[in-house]
């Protein structure tokens, strides 16, 4: 059994999707669809920058989202591929739950990129600038991260965000509880803390405004049912009716992204085969999780030819 996955934010830089635009009509008329939904050129800051620009998360999710679909449409259009046809499951982390929903027809691509630029901007709105934060603990693993959370919260909001893989659980909150978590990571037998280059606190109940924002663009977004099921990053378990997934994406926004559970619920259910369409990043914490598991990762137009003659 096969599932597709789709990187998060942090996957982007500036040059992306560049290559496949050159090589492919299918990549730039993907583009193309992305920036007249969103009235932006958004494929300039894609391969021009500035990279502050595209780090933006109003741009940034739009822009991983349209990278990772131009890859498939290419593949699609140009490789007579369906995902249908090859795949059992889908998952995205964060965000690239949207970009999984997108490749299985839930959502059209306009709707998409309207639904995450509107994402970027009610997350960014949702707490002033400098008083969230988030940060990646390495060596430890969810319950040595939920421990340290609990303690360096101290009336503030300090939370698990993501629970990526045995080793590497993100925490999201207060930057005052945040500085005190990775202050206090030695005490907890936990390797490292590191601040990430964040805008907002993520996956945390400082997120509700944008939950609400995002609970209202959903109820009146068409939906169809996925060509294949989804696994819910808050449930980590398959979904596949269109008003649920509404509810679940909602409730992503505030909620713990929970790819490791994810990924060894996959496992479980029979997959060995995990295709990251987009990125790189994905791929490694899949091993972490399931190492036995068979990795691919698409990006270039040679992992694309490569890939169609694999499958």
């Amino acid at each position: 059994m096969r599932a597709f996955l789709f990187p998060g934010q942090g996957s982007q830089s500036v040059g992306m999707g560049k290559a496949l635009a050159d090589a492919s009509p299918a990549a730039r008329e993907l583009f193309q669809e992305v920036d007249d939904a969103l009235a932006q050129n958004l494929f300039r800051i894609m391969v021009e920058g500035p990279d502050s620009d595209l780090t933006l998360t109003e741009n940034a999710q739009p822009a991983i989202m349209a990278n990772a679909i131009a890859t498939l449409r290419v593949m699609q259009k140009e490789g007579g591929f369906t995902l249908a046809d090859k795949g059992d499951y889908v998952a995205g982390h964060s965000l690239g739950e949207y970009s999984a929903l997108c490749a299985v027809e839930a959502f059209d691509i306009t709707t998409t990129a309207r639904l995450l630029k509107l994402r970027g901007q009610a997350m960014q709105a949702a707490v002033p600038v400098g008083e969230g934060a988030m940060a990646a603990l390495l060596g430890a693993d969810i319950d040595k991260a939920q421990a340290l959370a609990d303690a360096a919260a101290q009336g503030e909001v300090c939370t698990v965000a993501n629970d990526n893989d045995p080793s590497q659980v993100v925490i999201s909150g207060h930057r005052g509880a945040i500085e005190r978590a990775i202050a206090m990571v030695k005490d907890h037998g936990i390797k490292r803390g590191v601040l990430l280059p964040v805008s907002a606190p993520f996956h945390c109940p400082l997120m509700q405004p944008a939950a609400d924002a995002m609970a209202e663009a959903l109820a009146s977004a068409a939906i169809n049912a996925p060509l294949l099921p989804v696994y819910a990053n808050v449930l980590a378990a398959p979904i596949a009716d269109g008003e649920e997934i509404k509810a679940r994406l909602v409730e992503q926004v505030t909620g713990r992204v929970r790819w490791r559970e994810s990924i060894a619920a996959m496992w479980d259910a029979g997959v060995t085969d995990f295709v990251e369409v987009g990125g790189k990043v994905l791929g490694p914490m899949v091993k972490r999780i399931a190492p036995d598991a068979t990795v691919r990762s698409i990006v270039t137009m040679d992992d694309i030819e490569a890939a169609l003659a694999a499958f």
